[in-house]
């Protein structure tokens, strides 16, 4: 599956690059040859929104567990979250010591984002320069106390000294005075019931958020992109030629408010999983590429933090290793082509992150492939899940496609069900990737 389109070729790699894509029966003799007979061999997968939660927070995954996840999952290259680990990393030296809890602990390629909070305005350059791929903030509180929100005239702020760089800030954006207003609404309804958990995050909170962040973007000229898009409604308010871009999740596209049971936290998130009719709304966003990028925001925790009430309970589903099969499964039920998925999965987001290396199979970059059975189909039990906790609101589902093989950089780190034991994944620093 190359740029131009998905033909039969034979791909050479050497040095962990891809050299050139030849025809089919282009085979120097005395090379080793994988045949794929009838799979498909895909660009591997860039997810972008991964939080590994290492170091300080190791108990809810790591390093080690995530991505072998992700390899599992087809992807070969993550982006790590600022939160939350601790500390955040929101300085060159904590971005350093996230670094070396990584080292020799990743089975795919692994890069960074840095956190922009109150305390790090007027040193965001500086973390830039250390190699983070961009800035996260949040506009509402984040959910870890080490991790504080910036209100709108910081997020102006942060913008104009981005601005003076050309870097980029990606934005959880919804805004905080809507969510406690919506919050003092539910007061006294049942916390155990998901419509109280969704009358509390409205999409009014979203599509507020995304017009301050188009207005910030337009009056500073900084890149924003914004992050975990849940609510269609808001792409209203992206403006024709301003620069922001704007992600989904594979929950947000396959699963809907209406199937989530009482008390059933595993599917709690935020924002929130909005309706049927929502995530109509949002396949046709991706079909006219108001949308771009689908990315996991793979957030785990321990299965005592996701229990209890829909309030009360952690907001994140753990799915780096579901969302080729997951997005598959649905995109092929609308008439929509792998190329489609390909595009919002690998070329969308090393776009975003600005891997120039990653995302496609074509000369010169990397020789990230995934060998992919389209056409199987199994009903997921969470005992084939590689990250840490296998709580997923996946189990019991119909998921199409089979990760055969997963190659980074040449290197087979996955094959037939088994992560293989070297880890073998590198470090990437934006600039060099």
């Amino acid at each position: 599956m190359t740029p131009e389109g998905t033909r039969a070729a034979c791909v050479h790699v050497a040095d962990g690059t891809i050299e050139r894509v030849a025809a089919y029966d282009s085979v120097p003799p005395g090379v080793d040859v994988v045949d794929a007979g009838e799979l498909v061999v895909l660009p591997g997968i860039v997810d972008t929104h991964v939080h590994v939660n290492e170091p300080g927070r190791t108990e809810w995954e790591g390093f080690a567990t995530a991505t072998r996840a992700a390899a599992a999952g087809g992807v070969t290259t993550i982006i790590d979250m600022p939160l939350n680990s601790i500390p955040p990393t929101t300085s060159p030296d904590a971005l350093e010591i996230k670094r070396a809890a990584a080292e020799g602990n990743v089975h795919v390629d692994v890069g960074f984002w840095g956190g922009a909070v109150p305390e790090s305005l007027g040193h965001l350059r500086e973390l830039h320069d250390a190699g983070a791929f961009g800035l996260k903030c949040f506009l509402c509180p984040s959910g870890v106390d080490e991790f504080p929100s910036l209100d709108l005239a910081q997020l102006r702020q942060a913008m104009e000294e981005i601005a003076s760089f050309d870097g980029l800030l990606i934005v959880h954006a919804e805004l905080p005075d809507r969510l406690e207003a919506a919050l003092a609404g539910v007061v006294g309804a049942d916390p155990f019931e998901f419509e109280t958990y969704l009358a509390s995050r409205p999409p009014e909170a979203e599509g507020d958020a995304v017009e301050a962040v188009v207005a910030a973007s337009t009056a500073t000229g900084c890149r924003a992109h914004v992050l975990h898009l849940s609510a269609a409604g808001a792409l209203e308010r992206v403006t024709e030629g301003a620069q922001v871009t704007v992600e989904t999740c594979p929950h947000y596209l396959t699963l809907t408010a209406e199937e989530i049971g009482r008390g059933a936290t595993e599917f709690k998130c935020a924002p929130p999983i909005r309706d049927a009719a929502n995530r109509d709304r949002l396949w046709e966003a991706l079909r006219r590429r108001a949308i771009t990028t689908v990315v996991s925001d793979h957030s785990p925790c321990t299965p005592k933090l996701k229990s209890g009430s829909f309030l009360d309970a952690w907001g994140g589903i753990a799915s780096v290793q579901l969302g080729l099969r997951a997005v598959w499964t649905e995109a092929r039920s609308r008439d929509l082509s792998l190329d489609d998925v390909v595009r919002w999965m690998s070329a969308g987001p090393a776009g975003v992150a600005g891997l120039r290396r990653k995302g496609a199979i074509a000369e010169g970059m990397d020789a990230d492939l995934v060998l992919f059975d389209p056409d199987h189909s199994v009903i997921l039990v969470p005992t084939e899940l590689h990250h840490r906790h296998p709580v997923t609101p996946y189990a019991g589902r119909r998921l199409d496609g089979r990760i055969v093989a997963t190659y980074v950089r040449g290197v087979e780190v996955y094959a037939n069900g088994e992560v293989r034991a070297q880890r073998s994944g590198r470090l990437l620093e934006r600039g060099n990737a």
